[in-house]
């Protein structure tokens, strides 16, 4: 694929060093000539020294034929021009935006942001995850809020264990993403079958999640 990175403080250093050994091809903005300089010598990617607000330095960037854009400044406003002139002038098909603020996920859905990545509400979510009890985690909604990814454990009396996945009877617009099992992640089929203590991901339509939690743990 071919990425935007736009910021490169630390968030969009690592996360372009990533994307660059996975294979992918990279190209970053960013405003401080004295960073654009140092990244040069340690990434193998193209490094454009402006501002992503400006149309022109995207375009320079290579907007035109890129299949995703990730806005991870420092500035939510930033972020949001960044993305909404990759959709509305450049066409490009997924932008992600870093909110800096929780308070202002929500505008990023509106506005058409497609994966809002808010880094203190995940935090929060593996804090919950690991200090509660609780049988259900809502991981990420994306979609303009409209899709959520969740995770459930499936205690001992769930009413599907040792049912495989095709005898399950799935509510609408929602689907199994993957099985953790221990230490092995299990991407299932028709006949996997579900045991007690899996960790189950799945993608449902928001406001969904109590018919999942129903249908996997047998409670409302």
């Amino acid at each position: 694929m071919y990425i935007i990175i736009v910021g490169s403080g630390k968030v969009g250093f690592f996360l372009a060093k990533r994307l660059c050994a996975g294979k992918h091809t990279v190209s970053i903005v960013e405003k401080d000539k004295g960073v654009c300089e140092e990244i040069a010598k340690e990434i193998e990617a193209l490094v454009i020294n402006g501002d992503g607000c400006d149309p022109r330095i995207l375009e320079e960037a290579g907007a035109e034929r890129a299949d995703v854009l990730a806005a991870v400044t420092g500035d939510d406003e930033d972020n949001l021009i960044i993305c909404q002139l990759a959709k509305e002038k450049f066409s490009i098909q997924r932008t992600v935006g870093r909110v800096n603020n929780p308070d202002n996920e929500h505008t990023f859905s509106e506005l058409g942001i497609d994966v809002p990545v808010d880094s203190t509400k995940i935090i929060a979510k593996i804090i919950e995850e690991e200090v509660s009890f609780s049988d259900f985690v809502n991981l990420m909604s994306f979609k303009r809020g409209k899709l959520a990814i969740v995770r459930i454990d499936l205690p001992k009396d769930s009413p599907i264990i040792e049912k495989t996945v095709q005898e399950v009877s799935w509510p609408t617009d929602s689907a199994l993403v993957s099985i953790v099992r221990q230490d092995e992640v299990i991407v299932p089929k028709g006949t996997t079958v579900l045991k007690a203590g899996d960790d189950v991901i799945a993608i449902t339509l928001v406001g969904n999640e109590p018919q999942l939690l129903n249908l996997l743990v047998g409670k409302l």
